[in-house]
């Protein structure tokens, strides 16, 4: 059985999730490669996923590079698919594209794009990256027709070539049934959430991914199991507690999000998703944070010192996930991470099958 991999975020957490800048990115690479990191992952928030990576590909030697996610619905298939082609070549095979759909307001509001059936345009945008894959790698005539996204001309002038090199990888970010679904029919791995808990995840996750994998002719045993963990830990406990409110206030962002109530009525806890979302448009953020309970953030998130986490993790989810990105987003100090990295590392990856 392979060992669990242990991802990072490039970008240090802190009051607005994790915001930095591409001039730390060549320092950050190398130390958390250093450190033990397997993968580094990079949010699409206020610096651009495929560039911070372009850099970190460049300062580092050995770690998988993660978009974790990058906003398909805010892009071309066209554009992903050169995006990721080309920092596959220049990594040499260390790049993971890891996609997410946003929601319908972002999409429409921010990014002036159309939307659709999430779950319907995701699995054809996916089905369009991997048509222009076979086409640069494989010499496939481009012809790919769908009812959201159609590709059908290609030139030499614009035909990157084939890669000596498999094709990167495809993550899909997916939390509610039928984004899950998708995972197991057409990507390579389900990037679990960190808005997800372990009965969520057994209960509607598992069942939804075993029928998407079942339409491809697959099993869990070919696909990737990467799951976002929050993660409460610090130095000390000044350090613990201050994690533990930054990540109260990440599930009381999280949970007034309409298509996120799913995992709250999971729980019971039916009434709560409304609540938060009434008072995020009254601007009471911080009563929000409030309402999120101890036995809530245990539901959530995992917490200890750092010599505990591994353990904790262990219990938590041993056996179905393969790679594990720990989800730390507030100023967590870098002397805590190699020993719980290194704890990770030492722990077995997916058994189930």
């Amino acid at each position: 059985m392979a060992r669990l991999k242990v991802d990072g975020a490039i970008f240090k957490g802190g009051d607005n999730l994790y915001s930095g800048d591409l001039a730390d990115i060549a320092g950050r690479a190398a130390l958390m490669e250093e450190m033990g990191f397997d993968g580094l992952f990079t949010l699409d928030t206020t610096v651009d996923p495929f560039m911070a990576l372009l850099l970190a590909a460049e300062h580092s030697r050995r770690c998988e590079l993660i978009t974790g996610v990058a906003i398909a619905f805010a892009r071309s298939p066209m554009t992903l698919a050169l995006q990721a082609w080309n920092l596959q070549r220049y990594s040499r095979g260390r790049m993971i594209l890891g996609l997410g759909s946003q929601v319908q307001a972002h999409i429409e509001k921010r990014f002036s794009m159309p939307w659709g059936p999430p779950a319907a345009k995701m699995r054809e945008a996916i089905l369009a990256i991997r048509a222009i894959w076979d086409c640069w790698g494989r010499g496939v005539p481009l012809d790919f027709r769908g009812i959201y996204y159609r590709h059908s001309l290609m030139t030499p002038t614009f035909n990157p070539g084939p890669n000596d090199l498999p094709d990167p990888k495809i993550y899909l970010g997916a939390l509610g049934p039928k984004m899950v679904e998708v995972a197991g029919e057409v990507a390579d791995g389900l990037y679990g959430h960190p808005f997800t808990t372990i009965a969520f995840m057994r209960d509607v996750q598992l069942p939804s991914l075993e029928i998407g994998l079942a339409r491809s002719g697959r099993t869990l045993a070919d696909f990737d199991m990467p799951a976002m963990i929050m993660t409460i830990t610090g130095e000390d406990d000044r350090a613990i507690a201050a994690a533990d409110r930054a990540v109260r206030k990440l599930i009381a962002f999280y949970g007034s999000t309409p298509a996120y109530y799913g995992v709250l009525e999971h729980h019971g806890w039916h009434d709560l998703g409304p609540r938060l979302n009434r008072m995020s448009k009254e601007g009471r953020w911080d009563e929000m944070t409030g309402l999120i309970t101890g036995e809530i953030v245990d539901a959530f998130a995992v917490r200890g010192a750092p010599s505990e986490i591994a353990g904790r993790i262990a219990a938590r989810c041993a056996g179905l996930v393969d790679r594990v990105t720990l989800y730390t987003p507030y100023a967590l100090s870098d002397a805590v991470l190699p020993e719980i990295v290194a704890g990770l590392k030492a722990l077995p990856g997916k058994s189930v099958a």
